[in-house]
């Protein structure tokens, strides 16, 4: 029932939200799933640079590509997520100026399954396509030598835990809170099957090269704002639920939910999800090497350049 009432909640601020009265400068922010406790950070990263004048917007897209594709257009100036076969296909100078978290994901099945091996020419549900949780697809089928059958996507770890409960799969890819949640609540209906680690970009915020540097005052204070939220984070993950503000998105979701803060930050924060730095160029060679292996960049990852899909002064201003 609460995984119901979160879908409820989560889809009635799909609309969007505006921080203050909609400016010409206004940044226009394209999430790439509804507001959730994964997202609460985030929010509380904006509510600190709201607090230093920034003027923002958000729009809630139904999954990463659409995200994707509204900066590619124009649409949103900054987007969620990792577009590395979008940046190297595309004319547009598209680059990432911060890593929200890393791809700390795990394969999770029904009973049937034991072993990834047991995978092949089975259907998997996963989040979106061309994102994170389908380059872990991707690699795993390079790694052990098998082909997945059908590929779903369902946005966002709660919604496929449901659909796993639910019998709607027998194997997706979830976050490691909401892995946790559901092996501690129904973990003798489940197995996490065994995976190598992955320290690669889940999801970056991304904008248009041009826009960032036309916006270089607003893009600081945004970057600035994310630095110190997930340093603050790092040292003490209550510090999200204790700044979440109450009449904000995430101060909507039910209470379950909100009351569930600070074991969700612990846990992230514990295993090692968010860098405190924001990533910056060991997140971004990290990127280039699994994302090559995942086949969404092509090249050889040792001779590709980071320049090319990173702009990495915003977060040099924010931790000098």
């Amino acid at each position: 029932m609460k995984h119901l009432m979160k879908r409820a909640m989560a889809a009635a601020f799909a609309v969007g939200f505006a921080a203050t009265a909609a400016q010409a400068d206004t940044i226009r922010i394209a999430l790439a799933e509804t507001p959730s406790d994964e997202l609460a950070a985030f929010f509380v990263a904006l509510e600190r640079a709201k607090a230093n004048g920034l003027d923002y917007e958000w729009t809630a897209f139904s999954d990463e590509e659409l995200a994707i594709q509204a900066v590619l257009s124009g649409q949103m100036d900054i987007g969620f997520g990792t577009p590395y076969a979008a940046m190297q296909r595309s004319k547009a100078p598209i680059r990432i100026v911060f890593q929200l978290s890393k791809l700390k994901f795990f394969p999770v099945t029904s009973k049937k399954y034991e072993k990834l091996e047991d995978l092949d020419g089975e259907p998997i549900m996963l989040h979106s396509r061309g994102g994170g949780t389908d380059s872990i697809a991707n690699v795993i089928e390079e790694k052990y030598g098998i082909t997945f059958g059908e590929r779903s996507y369902v946005p966002g770890s709660a919604n496929r835990v449901v659909a796993l409960v639910a019998g709607q799969t027998d194997a997706t890819i979830l976050d490691l809170s909401n892995k946790n949640k559901l092996m501690k609540q129904e973990g003798d209906k489940f197995n996490v099957l065994p995976m190598f680690e992955v320290e690669a970009s889940d999801e970056a915020l991304f904008a248009n090269l041009d826009w960032i540097q036309n916006n270089e005052e607003a893009v600081n204070t945004f970057v600035a704002a994310l630095v110190s939220t997930w340093q603050d984070m790092s040292e003490d993950p209550t510090i999200i639920s204790r700044e979440t503000n109450p009449d904000g998105p995430i101060g909507q979701l039910p209470p379950e939910i909100l009351g569930n803060l600070d074991t969700f930050y612990t846990d992230a924060v514990e295993g090692g999800l968010y860098d405190p730095n924001g990533g910056g160029e060991k997140a971004a060679m990290a990127d280039l090497e699994w994302y090559s292996g995942a086949g969404q960049l092509e090249g050889d990852p040792s001779e590709l350049k980071i320049e090319d899909f990173w702009y990495l002064e915003p977060l040099k201003a924010a931790t000098q």
